[in-house]
């Protein structure tokens, strides 16, 4: 049973009805208009020396929105980012939505054949991809992995050179006047208009649909207790999760258009741009463990304009939490979310004592089911797979209707993970039923590494499990039976992962062995295996 807390429901209930245009929810590709009307002025962008308004915001987006019409991009066409964290990223995305295009953001770590399984997956008209990244974009052609041709822009394609009239209302008119009425495009609020691919247990990655619904629901279900938690709708976003993840979009690019407030680009996770960009006084942070356990070995990061802490994207160390309190005399808000829910679920902004598992309360609008493997309802207290439903639910997998309907059943989704409900109606994390290793806050299916290390041929048996490490939350490790072992096993294997994997999803530890330990059942017993692990 969802217990909401009565007061989020009401300010939630307020938002959604100020957010609603003839009984349904206003189009995403509509937000970016609505700042520049109520916020114009204030400052929407901070990338290095640069300090973007809202005002140019829209004003350079609404520039390249006609761009990309002119390329003959159309309502329903898919237009793929392939960009780090960048002013430009920002300007692209809402450019692609205000003509009704669905937006394709790309993982920037994927290998070359991944890559190319995403884009022939997806079969975006045009890509944005930045000159840094371009050369791997050019590798992925000229093996020729793809099986379209995509016209491709970089961050010259945006007009930096055109000057923003001074006053709002000249710059509107500018606007109107240079591209002669220029009309946003609606999709409803149940179309796709945001593809975002996550890896799958089939070691193949599955595109997420998101709608408008979908996407703006999240946002305001979470804005209360944004609010309660220290934001107050005038605050700076440290934007330095990898903006292609859902987690990054969700809260460092929707909900500061939708409050007018700013956020600060940091383009690296790197100790030298951290500190840059923490000069820029940001009020809210958010980030993964690894993250935290960065600012911790940093020790002296300057936090003190920081008004809220909130991590994601992975479970939440102890050990982190404790050492970031002693460091910092601070706080950090652990939440919880998936792709498939846009993303978040939850996050606890009150009672840090409690422990990591803890997740708060489902925000206003999410409802909660902790089901058995037969999908009867538990009791309050037992432990199980998390069952969630509510507007924030994807519409389902792309081009996966098997896949999604494993997962998605009457509206209600399985999450994969376990959970309990306590008596407070809180949320408890308890595990993961599938095998996932979450490394940095990026997800790494086992299943898929084993395929590719399958392709050896001596290799004949195979299981890669996570092992916990302070600094990075999990790594890779793999097991791997082989036949007519040879003393470089170990760096053919490595060899074989990189030229088919991101260079994160590389198990970071061979184990060659002459037989992996089976069950009864005949699967890889991997609780012998983990026991081992646990020695190592």
């Amino acid at each position: 049973m969802t217990i909401w807390n009565e007061s989020e429901i009401k300010d939630y209930k307020k938002l959604q009805q100020s957010f609603m245009v003839d009984g349904k929810l206003l189009y995403v590709g509509r937000l970016l208009q609505r700042a520049y009307e109520k916020y114009a002025e204030n400052i929407a962008i901070i990338d290095g020396d640069r300090e973007i308004s809202y005002k140019e915001f829209y004003f350079r987006s609404v520039h390249l929105s006609k761009k990309l019409k002119k390329y003959g991009i159309n309502k329903g066409d898919k237009v793929a980012i392939y960009s780090g964290n960048s002013a430009e990223f920002y300007i692209v995305y809402f450019a692609i939505w205000q003509i009704g295009a669905v937006c394709v953001p790309l993982n920037i770590y994927l290998h070359e054949k991944e890559l190319a399984f995403v884009l022939n997956d997806s079969q975006p008209v045009l890509i944005y991809a930045s000159s840094s990244l371009a050369p791997k974009l050019e590798d992925v052609k000229k093996l020729t992995l793809l099986d379209f041709s995509p016209i491709i822009l970089n961050e010259q394609d945006v007009d930096w050179e055109l000057k923003v009239p001074k006053k709002k209302e000249a710059a509107f008119s500018v606007i109107e006047d240079l591209y002669s009425g220029f009309e946003i495009e609606d999709l409803d609020e149940n179309e796709l208009c945001l593809l975002l691919y996550t890896s799958g247990t089939t070691g193949k990655p599955k595109g997420v649909m998101l709608s408008s619904k979908n996407i703006l629901s999240n946002v305001l279900q979470g804005l209360p207790r944004f609010t309660d938690a220290g934001a107050n709708g005038n605050d700076r976003f440290f934007s330095v999760l990898p903006l292609f993840h859902v987690f990054a979009q969700n809260t460092c690019l929707w909900v500061p258009v939708i409050t007018g407030s700013a956020a600060i680009i940091v383009r690296k996770i790197d100790r030298r741009f951290i500190r840059e960009g923490l000069l820029k006084k940001p009020t809210v942070f958010l980030g993964f463990p690894a993250l935290f356990g960065l600012l911790c070995l940093m020790k002296d990061a300057y936090l003190d304009t920081i008004k809220v802490f909130i991590s994601g994207a992975d479970a939440m160390p102890d050990k982190i939490r404790s050492m970031f309190a002693l460091i910092y005399g601070r706080k950090i808000c652990v939440g919880y979310g998936l792709t498939e829910t846009s993303p978040v679920i939850g996050f606890d902004h009150i009672n840090t004592q409690k422990s990591t598992d803890k997740i708060g309360r489902p925000f206003p609008g999410i409802e909660c089911d902790v089901r058995d493997e037969a999908g009867n309802s538990l009791n309050q207290g037992q432990v199980g797979d998390l069952w969630v439903n509510g507007d924030n639910v994807m519409i389902g997998y792309y081009h996966a209707e098997e896949e999604t309907k494993k997962v998605l059943q009457n509206g209600w989704l399985n999450t994969g993970d376990l959970c309990r409900i306590d008596s407070d109606g809180c949320l408890a994390i308890t595990g993961r039923s599938k095998d996932v290793i979450i490394h940095k806050g990026f997800n790494i299916y086992p299943q898929e590494i084993e395929n590719i290390l399958m392709l050896h041929k001596s290799v004949f048996k195979v299981a890669v499990l996570g092992k916990d490490e302070d600094s990075s939350g999990q790594i890779p490790v793999a097991f791997v039976a082989l036949k007519n072992k040879k003393s470089d096993d170990v760096n053919v294997l490595r060899q074989l992962c990189l030229q088919n994997l991101a260079s994160y999803k590389v198990p970071r530890k061979f184990i060659c062995l002459d037989d992996l330990p089976m069950s009864a059942t005949g699967k890889t017993d991997k609780k012998q295996l983990l026991a081992r692990l646990k020695q190592i």
